[in-house]
């Protein structure tokens, strides 16, 4: 009897869910012409997009209460906080007490009051990082942060470097190596995955950790955590180079096709891909009648005026054999 009350239970069940799935799909099409519904938030309804039917009205703005037509106009109405994020070692989720001494009408605190709220920031720092793991974490990060800063790298590129140190913080990859290797290592591994690549002499000016650690330690992350890393092409380095020297978009678009030349000719195999853009902006600049010295392109790519010679003569042979007179 139980059996049959349970099987009953569960068909009801399945058909309820049934019923439910079709109302959500006649919803989404017009009950008239079989068209696409859209939403018109202005009027609060639910109409057609091919004949106009009004299917719901009267529909609840679940939006804010107010309107602002900037940006600092909305946050300065905005009552809720940021979204989580991962470059927060709590992802945001915790309280942050100012460190302002005021109250909420802007009013200096007495010497109690400051007292006071200097023991609650003490506790609540002590809370938000309440084990090793959490400490390891919000170092790193910031240490991440730092170093995107400097290398003027945008937030994508800081998340993903934030998801990959996390990943490596639950692999247990971290023994026997320092925070900032391997914070360094998930940084250079996120810019060369989002195609924003930075060379590892810049990486590791920037970094608390030497060149050989950081190749050692990039080597090691993205072999245990099975990250996929495309090869770094020199036209990525491109408009970087080109924006730094102050160029014209002529000259960044004849830098790739001499880049492109010199693939098709196979000059890149081997060759550093930082030294093959530098030498393509420079030969490109002298080929549209720009104004730039090897030295200029040298500090900008950070590289040395011989390797710049050296792949800029490559460049123009392979440019004259894959465009032949």
């Amino acid at each position: 009897m139980s059996n049959i009350r349970t099987y009953t239970n569960e068909r009801e069940s399945t058909d309820e869910r049934t019923e439910e799935t079709a109302r959500a799909d006649e919803r989404e099409e017009c009950p008239e012409c079989g068209g696409r519904l859209i939403s018109d938030t202005e009027h609060a309804e639910t109409v057609c997009e091919e004949c106009g039917l009004v299917v719901e009205e009267g529909e609840i703005d679940r939006g804010p209460e107010w309107r602002a037509f900037d940006a600092a106009e909305k946050d300065e109405k905005s009552r809720v906080g940021a979204p989580t994020t991962n470059m927060m070692h709590d992802q945001g989720l915790s309280t942050n007490i100012g460190w302002q001494d005021k109250d909420a009408y802007g009013r200096a605190l007495s010497s109690r009051q400051r007292q006071k709220m200097q023991r609650l920031r003490t506790w609540n720092e002590r809370f938000r990082t309440r084990d090793s793991k959490e400490r390891n974490l919000k170092q790193a990060l910031g240490e991440i942060d730092r170093m995107a800063s400097a290398l003027g790298l945008p937030e994508n590129v800081r998340e993903t470097a934030s998801v990959i140190y996390r990943r490596a913080l639950e692999e247990d990859l971290l023994p026997g190596r320092s925070i900032e290797g391997v914070a360094t290592a998930s940084l250079y591994a996120s810019a060369r995955q989002a195609g924003t690549p930075r060379s590892l002499d810049e990486i590791s000016a920037v970094s608390r950790v030497d060149k050989m650690e950081l190749t050692r330690t990039y080597r090691y992350v993205i072999r245990e955590l099975g990250l996929e890393v495309q090869p770094a092409d020199p036209e990525q380095y491109v408009p970087r180079f080109v924006s730094d020297l102050d160029l014209s978009d002529e000259t960044e678009r004849m830098a790739r096709e001499l880049l492109e030349s010199a693939r098709q000719e196979g000059v890149h195999s081997g060759k550093s891909p930082v030294g093959l853009a530098a030498a393509g902006v420079y030969a490109a600049a002298l080929l549209t009648n720009e104004k730039v010295t090897q030295n200029d392109v040298s500090e900008v790519a950070n590289i040395s005026e011989v390797t710049i010679r050296n792949r800029y003569k490559e460049l123009l042979e392979a440019s004259n054999t894959a465009t032949p007179a």
